[in-house]
C-alpha cells in the first residue's frame, strides 16, 4: 500500500455481466488512472475477471482487489476464495465486511477470521465498518467500536500497516450525495476510528492507517469529504462503473 496518497477502490459487485464489459469499463478507468500523480487506484471486479483483466496493466497506479475472501488456506469450502489464491492471481488488496455481506448474515467473528487470514498472508485489508441508523443518543458509536475491536481482536501490531478501514454509513448509501453524510460528521468519525485505533495499538499506528469514506461519493461532494471531512479516500460503488463519473472522482482526489 502507497502511502501518503488518496486511495479510491473501485468495488464494481456483480458487474457488468461480461468479459468484454468489463475489459471496456477497465480501459475507460485506465485512462485517468494512468495519469494522476498523488492517487492510488484499486479495482475490485468480479473475482472471474480478475486473471483477464491484470494482463491488460503492468504499471503501479492501478492495483486490483478482491470483493470477499475466506480464512482457511484450503479445503472443502464450495465457492470460497484463499488469502493465498487471492495473492497469486496478482491481488493485493481485499475488502472485507462490507454492509452487503453482513445483511447476508456475516458475522463479526466471520469478519475476524477473514481479517487475520489476510492480513498475516500480506494483503491490504480493506475493512468495512457502518451503522444503519444514527440515533439521538449516540449508541451507534458503541456499535461502530464493536465492528472495530471485533473486527481487529488478535491482529498483530506488525501487520496493521496493511489496514485500511472504510466508513459505509448504511442509511447513507443509495442516497443522493445532498442526503448523504456532512463534511463535519465524516470528520467526526474520522477522529473517532482513529481513537479507537490508538485505544488498541497506540497513537502513530492509528495516524498511519487510512480512513475511507464509502457512502454516496459524487463529483459535487468528493472534494469536501477529502478536505473538510479529512477522508484518505473512496471506496466507490455504482460510480466505479461508470469510467466518467469514476474519472472525475480520481482527479478531484488527486487535486485535493
Amino acid at each position: 500500500m502507497i502511502k501518503n496518497k488518496k486511495l479510491i477502490v473501485a468495488n464494481w459487485k456483480m458487474n457488468p455481466t461480461t468479459l468484454a464489459e468489463a475489459k471496456k469499463l477497465f480501459e475507460g478507468i485506465k485512462k485517468t488512472a494512468s495519469k494522476v500523480r498523488n492517487t492510488q487506484t484499486v479495482i475490485c471486479p468480479p473475482s472471474v475477471y480478475l486473471s483477464e483483466l491484470k494482463k491488460f496493466y503492468f504499471g503501479h497506479k492501478i492495483a486490483f482487489g478482491a470483493q470477499d475472501v475466506f480464512w482457511e488456506k484450503d479445503g472443502p469450502y464450495t465457492g470460497e476464495q484463499s488469502p493465498e489464491m487471492i495473492k497469486d492471481i496478482g491481488a493485493k488488496y481485499v475488502i472485507i465486511g462490507h454492509s452487503e455481506r453482513r445483511e447476508r448474515g456475516e458475522t463479526n467473528e466471520m469478519v475476524n477470521k477473514k481479517v487475520i487470514a489476510s492480513l498475516k498472508e500480506g494483503l491490504n485489508v480493506i475493512l468495512c465498518i457502518g451503522e444503519k441508523v444514527r440515533d439521538l443518543q449516540a449508541l451507534y458509536l458503541k456499535f461502530l467500536e464493536e465492528e472495530i475491536r471485533s473486527a481487529l481482536l488478535g491482529a498483530q501490531k506488525k501487520n496493521i500497516h496493511n489496514l485500511i478501514i472504510a466508513y459505509e454509513p448504511i442509511w447513507a448509501i443509495g442516497k443522493t450525495a445532498d442526503n448523504a453524510i456532512f463534511p463535519h460528521q465524516m470528520h467526526e468519525m474520522y477522529i473517532f476510528i482513529k481513537k479507537i485505533i490508538t485505544g488498541f495499538y497506540d497513537k502513530k499506528l492509528a495516524f498511519s492507517v487510512p480512513i475511507l469514506y464509502g457512502g454516496s461519493v459524487e463529483s459535487y461532494n468528493a472534494e469536501l469529504l477529502l478536505t473538510q471531512g479529512e477522508a484518505d479516500g473512496f471506496l466507490v460503488g455504482h460510480n466505479s462503473l461508470n469510467s466518467s463519473k469514476f474519472g472525475e472522482i480520481l482527479k478531484i482526489a488527486d487535486n485535493s
